[in-house]
């Protein structure tokens, strides 16, 4: 796809989320990490050349070695996958913007330790499995309200910035929106600033139920 197809193309997705945040508000506004854990250097370049900044990876190897061969451009890297405590050190050798995938209090405690050790701070997204999928991490949606609130008092080093969920693996539109909605409202009860649902299969209704950060990966990065 040269460089004019990739444009329109990535031009159509921009038009489905006007749409979907629309539907919300004119004053919704909704952000965009493109997932590139399976796209090479050249790929993020291409997408950046077009206007996206934010890029998520899911491995800290892959985080780490991709920040670094594109630390000449302005990007903005999220870390989105499970982080094990082993690897904790390395994500923070690559200062990521948003660490979107804390999951538990154990987690937040061993990352306050390291943190402060540094005298760094890291801001992060609490994870929530909405849809109570023994697949998913995060937390359950009757734990979220205390445990974020816990992680902020117990972890100054931390700074919570809103939640995080992947929504319902189903073919049911229904369900999946029930796993939306369920996260908004914690959201909505924590007053945070960020709400981050939606990937690419599911971003538009995620929009629609209140997603002001959408993580697309294969839409964006077309074979």
């Amino acid at each position: 796809m040269n460089e004019i197809a990739y444009k329109l193309h990535v031009d159509k997705i921009i038009e489905t989320i006007e749409r979907a945040r629309l539907k919300v508000s004119a004053h919704h506004i909704v952000k965009i990490v493109a997932v590139s854990k399976y796209s090479d250097t050249d790929a993020i370049e291409a997408l950046y050349q077009i206007g996206q900044r934010a890029f998520g990876e899911n491995k800290v190897q892959d985080l780490k070695a991709k920040s670094a061969a594109l630390e000449s451009l302005p990007l903005e890297w999220h870390f989105i996958g499970n982080l094990q405590k082993n690897k904790i050190n390395q994500l923070l050798e690559s200062d990521p913007s948003l660490f979107q995938a804390l999951d538990s209090l154990e987690l937040a405690h061993a990352l306050q330790q390291r943190l402060s050790g540094r005298n760094m701070t890291l801001d992060a997204l609490l994870q929530i499995n909405s849809a109570n999928e023994k697949s998913k991490h995060g937390v359950h949606c009757d734990e979220a309200d205390d445990l974020y609130r816990q992680i902020a008092q117990e972890c100054p080093n931390i700074t919570l910035r809103g939640v995080m969920s992947i929504g319902a693996h189903s073919s049911d539109r229904q369900q999946i929106q029930h796993s939306f909605e369920a996260t908004y409202r914690i959201y909505e009860t924590l007053q945070a600033d960020i709400c981050s649902m939606g990937m690419s299969g599911d971003y538009e209704l995620a929009i629609e139920c209140g997603s002001n950060m959408v993580r697309l990966g294969s839409v964006l990065f077309p074979k």
